[in-house]
């Protein structure tokens, strides 16, 4: 199974944020991230919005990153782990601008830049981008089209509703082909249709239950637009401990400190039920020599044993 490494203080959602983690500054971010690569974890993520709506503050908070500009900066710091985003908010974005975006990351970086999609459910934040919230899962359908078409064509075009261009020039290309990896974030049938036509992974949110993770799979693989290939399951340890507008769920499980075996327990179990993707949340802990301390504890015991 793939381990990714829960960076600290990318956002500060009351239900999982420790109080340490307020300390943490961008370059701190950068040193961990580096670490965590030391250490052998495959991949870290990047979690998105742009402008949080007053009602959804006290549980959410304010400080978010944009995501592609953060991954970036994490690439800079580093050489060999993969850099994903947990997830960008696809229809308030333009697909040229972060089509272009993304390609420069990834041939910056050698080819280590991932990007999961997702919709998002503020529907304030969209109200801000003069976005229709209500056509969303349709825009972000054509502008997943429409990149993918810039990443691939030698001169793109595309004719949609929302985007078009005919012939032209967009360069460079992603290293990664035939384009840099997506992961489509989001539970609804109609995120799972999304990833069947367009990804090579699907993060779960806490919508589904562990349980019911192979019944959705299927259905995933069920749909036409499905074609057999590597495909990624990301469910993390920590993913029942939020719900509905990130409030605490009042599940516990992988918010305390967990033996090296019930850890692997449970992702072996995470494992059987198609998860290829998971990660290991820091309990709670003093400072941020306390949080490199586990993670090591997490490379070095439970890691090798996955």
């Amino acid at each position: 199974m793939k381990l990714s490494f829960a960076l600290p203080h990318l956002m500060e959602i009351a239900a999982i944020s420790q109080p340490w983690e307020a300390a943490v500054d961008g370059p701190a971010v950068l040193r961990i991230a580096r670490r965590a690569e030391e250490l052998g974890y495959d991949m870290v993520a990047v979690p998105e919005h742009l402008a949080m709506p007053p009602d959804q503050i006290a549980h959410s908070g304010s400080f978010w990153l944009q995501s592609t500009v953060a991954q970036a900066a994490l690439a800079g710091a580093t050489s060999r782990i993969r850099i994903n985003s947990a997830v960008t908010i696809l229809p308030l974005h333009h697909p040229v601008m972060l089509a272009k975006m993304l390609a420069t990351a990834d041939w910056l970086s050698g080819g280590r830049i991932m990007a999961s999609f997702g919709l998002g459910s503020m529907r304030g934040e969209y109200a801000y981008f003069g976005v229709p919230f209500e056509r969303r899962g349709a825009m972000a359908d054509e502008y997943l089209a429409a990149m993918i078409a810039l990443w691939t064509q030698e001169r793109p075009s595309f004719e949609g509703e929302f985007v078009r261009f005919r012939d032209v020039g967009f360069d460079p290309k992603p290293v990664q082909r035939p384009h840099l990896p997506i992961w489509i974030g989001g539970d609804s049938d109609a995120a799972l249709r999304r990833a069947a036509r367009f990804a090579s992974g699907w993060i779960v949110s806490y919508r589904t239950r562990s349980e019911d993770i192979p019944a959705r799979i299927d259905y995933l693989k069920s749909q036409p637009t499905w074609r057999e290939r590597p495909f990624d399951v990301s469910y993390s340890l920590g993913t029942a401990r939020m719900t509905t507008g990130h409030a605490p769920s009042g599940d516990t499980r992988g918010s305390g400190r967990m033996s090296a075996q019930e850890i692997i327990d449970e992702l072996s179990r995470y494992k059987a039920l198609g998860v290829t993707s998971s990660s290991v949340p820091v309990p709670p802990v003093a400072d941020e020599q306390a949080c490199l301390d586990y993670a090591q504890w997490v490379a070095e015991e439970v890691r090798p044993r996955l």
